[in-house]
This record gives structure tokens, C-alpha cells and sequence, in this order.
């Protein structure tokens, strides 16, 4: 499948709120394909429809020790632990930085496959942390709104630099 091109920081495309997937059919497994090849051409770990401009609540994790890519059709976090990790998180869409993110250690996550059936997760780790962070970009929240402001402007100024070097 080909390699889309991503939709990089600032756009506005990656503050807006994904619509669910309502049509479970061969566009819908193409562009999990795609996105699949796209993350890994990126490379990264995690990529949503939207960072490739498509507004749908689609995700595609492929974890170093996760067992192969997986999938994740409207999916919503339905309970989280109280107590709280940080660990360092990035994006697509910004690549190049990183800063330490704090958020529940473990997650309950409901979502579909691609053929619509309902699933459940329980996740910790790694997959909490991915899991979290790409449901938070399907809602239009992207993963430096999880920063201080200091720390937020820091990031967003490096990312900047970056990209003016080249």
C-alpha cells in the first residue's frame, strides 16, 4: 500500500476532532494499510488517520515487543488507573522532538476491529501510554497540550529550529 504523506505541526487538521468510522469495507482496511506503511516509512509507533489528513477515528500501533501491528476502530478509553506514569512521547507530525508526558499507568480501551466487531483491552505500559496518546489526537488534542506551557513553547521552539536547518 502506498506510504501517504503526513500532515506535520502546526496544521490545523491535527486539532480537529476525528468523526467515528461508520463503513467497515475494503476503503477502511486500505487506509489501515496505508497507515501501517506510513508509520513504519516515518518511522514511529503510533499513527492516527488524521496525521495523514483523513479525519476518521482510526488508529495503528506497531509496538516494538507488541506482537505485530495492530488496529484500533472508534476507540475511547473507558477507565483509567489513578495512578500516573511519565514517559517520554513525540509524534509523526513533529518529528525529531520528545518530552516526558505524564498520564494514567493503565487504561481500559473499547474499540472495534475492522470489520466493526467490539473489542477490549486492558493496557499498561508502553501500549496505556500509545494508546492514550493517539486517542487524545483523534479528539483533537495533540500531544504537547499535555505540556506545561513552558514546556510546550521549549518543544514547539525546537521542532521550529529544526525545520528551519533543513
Amino acid at each position: 500500500m502506498p506510504v501517504r504523506p503526513l500532515v506535520r505541526f502546526p496544521d490545523p487538521r491535527l486539532r480537529a476532532v476525528a468523526a467515528p468510522v461508520t463503513a467497515f469495507d475494503a476503503a477502511l482496511a486500505d487506509l489501515a494499510a496505508d497507515l501501517l506503511d506510513t508509520l513504519r516509512a516515518a518511522p514511529g509507533i503510533g499513527i492516527t488517520a488524521p496525521h495523514v489528513g483523513v479525519p476518521l477515528r482510526l488508529v495503528v500501533l506497531d509496538l516494538p515487543e507488541g506482537g505485530g501491528p495492530a488496529t484500533y476502530v472508534n476507540p475511547v478509553v473507558t477507565q483509567s488507573s489513578a495512578d500516573l506514569r511519565r514517559y517520554p512521547e513525540g509524534s509523526v507530525s513533529m518529528p525529531g522532538v520528545v518530552e516526558d508526558v505524564e498520564r494514567p499507568a493503565r487504561v481500559s480501551v473499547r474499540y472495534q476491529d475492522l470489520d466493526g466487531a467490539f473489542h477490549e483491552v486492558e493496557a499498561d505500559g508502553l501500549l496505556a501510554v500509545c494508546l492514550q496518546h493517539e486517542i487524545d489526537q483523534l479528539d483533537g488534542l495533540f500531544w504537547t497540550h499535555r505540556l506545561s506551557r513552558l514546556k510546550r513553547e521549549r518543544v514547539v521552539k525546537k521542532y521550529e529550529k529544526q525545520q528551519r536547518a533543513g
